[in-house]
């Protein structure tokens, strides 16, 4: 079983896999850390941090989608989570790998950007990683790669969760929809 967690920066992402991590005793792998292992390592590596998630989603993808597929061939349970996952591409597997994956999609209404911004957002980005602020973590750039995330997964059938209002309480029904896919395909 592979459960994949998708969704702009700073919705919770890495802190989801770790708290699945600990309940399903399941390996994560941060799409971050993949992706600066390779700026970092690869010679051959033709992005670097500073190109667009877009651009560098598309770099990622078949090597995410091998890590997603030799997982299910070999009987593997893993976490995936980033904003590296894009959510027209993950109906491209064939039906026997779509059948061992769970993927989901965090993200927030433009109310809740507009009212938790600094408070509900930028002030909980470091929880398990160390991330710095910058251009990129300005209130109206989230508002629209937020609406961006949500009709991508709009228009290809893929699980979105909006967060509204209360962080907390919405998340855990993130959590509950994910305990009852994971008892689904345990049962299968």
């Amino acid at each position: 079983m592979v459960i994949l967690i998708g969704g702009v920066s700073c919705t919770g992402k890495t802190v989801m896999a770790q708290k699945l991590l600990e309940k399903y005793k399941m390996p994560y792998l941060s799409i971050d850390h993949l992706k600066m292992g390779l700026i970092r390592g690869s010679k051959y590596c033709d992005f670097s941090a500073t190109d667009g998630d877009n651009e560098i989603a598309y770099k990622l993808w078949p090597t995410v989608k091998g890590i997603i597929m030799t997982n299910i061939e070999n009987g593997q349970h893993i976490i995936i989570e980033g904003c590296y996952l894009p959510p027209e591409h993950i109906r491209d597997f064939e039906p026997e790998y779509i059948e061992q994956i769970i993927a989901l999609y965090i993200g927030f209404s433009n109310d809740y950007i507009v009212n938790h911004f600094n408070s509900g957002i930028v002030e909980h980005r470091s929880e398990i990683e160390q991330k710095d602020c910058d251009d990129y973590m300005n209130r109206d750039n989230f508002i629209k790669l937020h609406s961006q995330i949500k009709g991508l997964c709009k228009n290809n059938n893929a699980k979105f969760f909006e967060i509204n209002d209360d962080y907390v309480g919405e998340m855990n029904n993130v959590y509950k929809w994910v305990d009852e896919q994971v008892e689904a395909k345990r049962q299968s």
